[in-house]
């Protein structure tokens, strides 16, 4: 993470951690779904002894969150985990921190600082008129990497979470210039659905243009997954990562004449299993259709119930409308095994 890698996707676990079966379950669908990195909680001792049989079921790493308990960070620790995740300023004390930082250094696991807009210091909210302000946020970020510092460490990466797109796009971009170490970016308590994804799209989509951010979440109060496929969604947009069916349609107009949503919802089910980058278009009109095909991998101009497809720019046959998904499917599956086969 950081330097030169890909900006990698995270998610975390809903699950009670000290149940092992479960949380295993679910990291197992968001490994499939592409999911680089979990997060767990770890509230009590019985959660951080699941960590091992955990880590023992799981190919991502996995990080451990933890708060107030550093004896609960040092058993993280010593169960394997590959990060965990503090405020160094809640842990118990200095000399407390300086035992889980001994650990950490020992096991070679970094440590993420985390703030966000609800765990602000009391002081730095006083100074900042009681108001969670970009500023307060990067005021704490920067305390509390200064006191892992202070204590000899240094192998550490920070997220400066705010529920307001504005803020939390402003604290980043002035911890960017503060501080060189890898950043999670997320916009926290998003919410769910559509206005949960628009925020993070902003926030995130904005900082990632500018050069800033090295691993993403998406939290959003709905199945862990629907985090991973929604990062993903936005990295491609922006070029950042390029991984499944890139799916182009064309918006609802009266110039449509096929049954573009029901072609559309069927695709993106028969293809979310597909891992290589594949662009596939279709088109529902005559207008912009052919051209806009042509960009694609692959993709079917439709109208009056029948289609052209269209593969590297050519046309190729014509399609029934009944027959347009058995046959994009097909088609995808090839150039995504060609994809495979290239590597």
């Amino acid at each position: 993470m950081g330097g030169n890698a890909l900006v990698t996707v995270q998610s975390m676990t809903s699950t009670n951690t000290s149940d092992v079966r479960q949380t295993v379950e679910q990291i197992r669908r968001l490994e499939e779904a592409g999911c680089e990195i979990v997060r767990v909680a770890v509230p009590d001792d019985e959660a951080a002894s699941a960590l091992g049989p955990i880590l023992r079921e799981i190919r991502i790493p996995l990080v451990a969150d933890i708060h107030f308990h550093y004896k609960l960070a040092l058993k993280s620790i010593e169960q394997g985990v590959h990060c965990i995740r503090i405020n160094p300023g809640n842990i118990g004390g200095i000399e407390r921190l300086r035992e889980v930082v001994r650990a950490a250094e020992q096991a070679h696991v970094p440590i993420r600082v985390g703030v966000n807009s609800g765990s602000l210091e009391d002081d730095i909210l006083r100074r900042h008129g009681f108001k969670v302000t970009a500023s307060a946020l990067v005021e704490s970020a920067v305390r509390n990497v200064r006191i892992l510092e202070d204590a000899g460490f240094g192998d550490v990466k920070i997220s400066v979470k705010s529920t307001d797109v504005l803020t939390t796009i402003e604290a980043y971009r002035l911890l960017s210039a503060a501080v060189d170490y890898p950043l999670h970016l997320g916009v926290t308590e998003a919410g769910r659905g559509r206005p949960a994804h628009i925020k993070s799209a902003i926030a995130m989509g904005a900082l990632l243009m500018d050069g800033i951010g090295d691993t993403i979440r998406i939290s959003l109060t709905e199945d862990p997954v629907n985090e991973v496929h929604a990062a993903y969604d936005l990295l491609k947009a922006i070029k950042l990562r390029e991984r499944g069916v890139d799916l182009i349609t064309c918006p609802t107009c009266g110039r449509i004449e096929i049954d573009l949503m029901k072609l559309s919802d069927e695709l993106e089910r028969r293809l979310g299993h597909i891992r290589e980058p594949v662009r596939v278009a279709v088109l529902g009109c005559v207008v912009n259709g052919p051209g806009e095909a042509r960009e694609a991998d692959i993709g079917i101009a439709g109208g009056r119930g029948v289609g052209m497809l269209v593969k590297d720019g050519k046309f190729v046959r014509k399609v029934k409308e009944s027959d347009m998904v058995d046959v994009l499917v097909e088609e995808v599956e090839k150039i995504a095994a060609e994809k495979r086969r290239s590597r």
